[in-house]
């Protein structure tokens, strides 16, 4: 096992943010002729994840100490957004997938290298459902449970697990907690993952029978919360002093525009040579279509620049080393929640307007627009979780979410 002192893996040389965003555009048209293949198998095929990492994806938001690139976020999400342009399922799983070497960073440094000494690259799937049964033992825990949507997890090889610790002491809170653990402590069940959208997201359920997890290899879920994790000790640049759930709530939101974008490029294709057989009406000169068209491009462009600012701000917080008000970060998460269900709108009323030409399985607006319906069901895009802390926080109290 590496020791503390002996880990230094920080690249010679890291991307900039330009190839980084150049390299994820130019895969949108391998990943649009993967994308069925993705859709049927119910999981992201194994080449792109490997054209993932030669391209350096999943280093983003990696340590440099462990070899990654500790790039802004804006650049994270910008790569996210150009990958689900060309497959929003394969957007989605970059997503989440690619953001949790941001998480295993906020660890102990003990559970850092049980994970990345042997081999930096290993990645890692979630399912924060706080579902786990957990038993407290000498040195740790014992967890058993059975988690649903694990994106992405027959591609990783340990697993961030969600779980209430009871209290040590009685009267006192359960403590919510993610637990990490190697592929040899679960199971996964690729049979569950049967849905209508996204399904190339390849979420599968995740099995644990009771097995043991040390100390170190679990993170509080209030210690990301109060931006002062255990990993931020040798893991001490900006980026890792934001706070986490701001980070995680807009990797199961971005992708919702790559999908939106391909749906608006879809949805003008037809546009441009339909004409209606029972009416004869061109659609280019349909003022509905068209009111329907600006709209999705106009609003599309206007959250993308909310998301852009966001982190912006955030990053300015973090290298000045100050708090981020409360007021803000609620907002933030709300602005994120509402991403989702804001986007599956807007290509709804286009879709409505296209006629029969739109409803074909061949048509090319009909996926992206199921995979943004499905991806409203995350308990993370639904803005009514945030509402009572943007108004609560407007009025100067504390939030009742802790999870922004």
């Amino acid at each position: 096992m590496a020791t503390i002192a002996s880990i230094d893996r920080t690249p010679d040389q890291i991307p900039t943010h330009d190839e980084l965003v150049a390299r994820a555009r130019a895969m949108i048209p391998t990943l649009k002729a993967r994308a069925k293949q993705c859709t049927t198998e119910r999981d992201v095929p194994a080449e792109s994840i490997r054209e993932f990492h030669e391209a350096g994806f999943f280093r983003m938001l990696q340590p440099k100490r462990w070899g990654g690139y500790e790039m802004h976020p804006n650049t994270f999400f910008e790569v996210q957004k150009a990958l689900a342009e060309g497959c929003m399922s394969t957007g989605w799983m970059f997503g989440v997938v690619g953001c949790h070497p941001y998480e295993i960073a906020l660890f102990p440094e003990q559970a850092q290298q049980d994970m990345w000494a042997d081999d930096s690259s290993i990645l890692a799937s979630s399912s924060y459902q706080p579902v786990g049964k957990v038993t407290r033992v000498d040195g740790g825990f014992r967890l058993s449970g059975h988690w649903g949507f694990s994106t992405g997890a027959v591609h990783c090889n340990w697993v961030v697990l969600g779980a209430m610790v009871p209290p040590a002491k009685e009267g006192d809170p359960p403590d919510m907690r993610a637990f990490l653990l190697p592929r040899s402590d679960y199971t996964i069940d690729r049979d569950a993952w049967q849905v209508f959208g996204l399904q190339g997201t390849g979420s599968h359920d995740i099995i644990v029978d009771d097995v043991f997890v040390p100390e170190h290899r679990t993170h509080r879920s209030i210690d990301g919360f109060l931006c002062d994790n255990p990993g931020q000790e040798l893991n001490n640049g900006a980026l890792f002093t934001l706070p986490w759930a701001q980070v995680f709530v807009r990797s199961v939101s971005t992708a919702a525009f790559g999908g939106a974008k391909a749906a608006l490029a879809a949805a003008i294709k037809i546009a441009q040579d339909r004409i209606s057989t029972n009416t004869g009406k061109a659609s280019k000169n349909d003022p509905f279509l068209l009111a329907a068209i600006s709209k999705a491009h106009a609003q599309i462009l206007e959250m993308e620049t909310t998301l852009r600012i966001t982190f912006e701000e955030l990053m300015d917080y973090a290298e000045r080393g100050e708090p981020i008000p409360m007021e803000k970060r609620a907002l933030f998460a709300y602005n994120s929640s509402a991403v989702v269900r804001r986007l599956a709108d807007l290509v709804d009323d286009m879709v409505q307007l296209l006629g029969g030409r739109a409803i074909y399985n061949s048509s090319e607006i009909i996926q992206p627009w199921l995979d943004l319906l499905a991806g409203r069901a995350h308990v993370a895009n639904d803005p009514n979780n945030r509402t009572t802390d943007v108004l609560g926080t407007m009025m100067g109290q504390e939030p009742t979410f802790t999870f922004m």
